[in-house]
């Protein structure tokens, strides 16, 4: 009796340090399950997945802070939801969520310069969350049905989403605007204008001004991305099955190319900007690109349809998350074949990277 006790304190103390040594690691890959609600944290050098979390109704899409201790998880709902959940990646628990009130059915999501940057669906709006401050900082109303994804390009003046319904791409861009009531200088006497005493106000000072030009593209336009140079934006078109190439000086398209990707769900660059890659639900492979000759590389038969992208930062493997076959397929960019599966749990779709700083 005593030996089996024995042994039975064993086994349990070696499941307690199996469980203890399933840390995040320092950079994760991070998988959104749809159906079993849950973030999973993977070890993208062994494949193996270190621990699960949950992520809040309806997840879609997931991004993680600059310094890779937290995850942020879109409440979709079809547009009806209003939350994003957030997860202490270190100690892999939940967080209290984030309430967006009216700005229901978040989805895109990104972080950049300490902010979290959203889509809202059903409000039609982009936004900004300050994690520092906990408020939502900005939202800009974009007048499209479905603002569905979002891209902001580096210095944070630009930033583009794909608006599905109304087969757009919107590019936002930032600039400055006088004060309120000013067109120009401010009149004599008046702070800042000439003879004036004050030190600014209101009427002199220049304001942050967001002007948006709403691009016309293909029929249920979703995954998009742009080229790492930031000169051109692909967007995939799921109804029509073709990719809009968008010149980012000029924002209007100057090619429409038939890829033949309906059912196009998200769509990817590498990081040397020389493929693009096309997961489609309606489909089974993965189509690659060349973005030099806008052609057809090769079609990778990954399972019955996918959803989310995501490429390893040097640019040797991909992660593409098979929805209906419940694992990401991991392909190999040199050989572009399919080398490796992760099981993790049912309906696959967001993925991100999170590199602990």
């Amino acid at each position: 009796m005593r030996m089996r006790l024995g042994m039975a304190v064993v086994v349990f103390c070696g499941w307690a340090g199996l469980l203890m040594a399933a840390e995040t690691p320092s950079t994760a890959l991070l998988v959104l399950a749809k159906t079993d609600q849950a973030l999973l944290i993977v070890d993208p050098a062994t494949l193996t997945v270190m621990g699960q979390v949950p992520s809040g109704p309806d997840p879609h899409e997931v991004s993680a802070s600059a310094d890779g201790k937290l995850a942020y998880i879109s409440n979709y709902g079809g547009g009806s939801l209003h939350t994003i959940s957030v997860v202490d990646l270190v100690n892999q628990k939940a967080l209290p969520t984030i309430e967006l009130g009216p700005l229901r059915g978040p989805h895109g999501l990104t972080f950049e310069g300490e902010k979290l940057w959203f889509t809202a669906e059903g409000a039609k709006v982009v936004g900004s969350y300050n994690p520092a401050t906990k408020t939502i900082d900005w939202v800009l109303g974009t007048g499209q049905d479905r603002t569905h994804m979002i891209y902001v390009f580096p210095g944070l003046n630009r930033m583009a989403t794909s608006n599905v319904s109304s087969a757009t791409i919107t590019m936002i861009e930032k600039g400055n605007a006088p004060g309120r009531g000013q067109s120009g200088p401010p009149p004599p006497g008046l702070p800042n204008g000439p003879g004036g005493t004050g030190g600014g106000g209101p009427m002199g000072a220049t304001q942050t001004n967001w002007t948006e030009t709403v691009i016309p593209v293909g029929n249920g336009v979703e995954g998009f991305d742009a080229s790492p140079d930031g000169k051109e934006i692909w967007a995939a078109n799921a109804q029509d099955g073709t990719i809009s190439v968008i010149d980012v000086a000029s924002k209007k398209v100057v090619q429409t190319l038939d890829a033949k990707v309906r059912g196009a769900n998200r769509l990817k660059f590498t990081p040397d900007g020389k493929l693009v890659l096309v997961s489609s639900l309606g489909g089974p492979e993965l189509a690659i690109l060349s973005a030099a000759t806008r052609k057809d590389v090769k079609r990778v038969k990954i399972g019955h349809g996918a959803a989310g992208i995501l490429v390893q930062p040097d640019g040797v493997r991909a992660f593409v998350a098979c929805s209906p076959d419940d694992y990401v397929a991991v392909i190999d960019l040199k050989s572009l074949e399919m080398t490796g599966k992760i099981a993790t749990g049912k309906q696959p779709d967001g993925l991100a990277w999170a590199v602990r700083k």
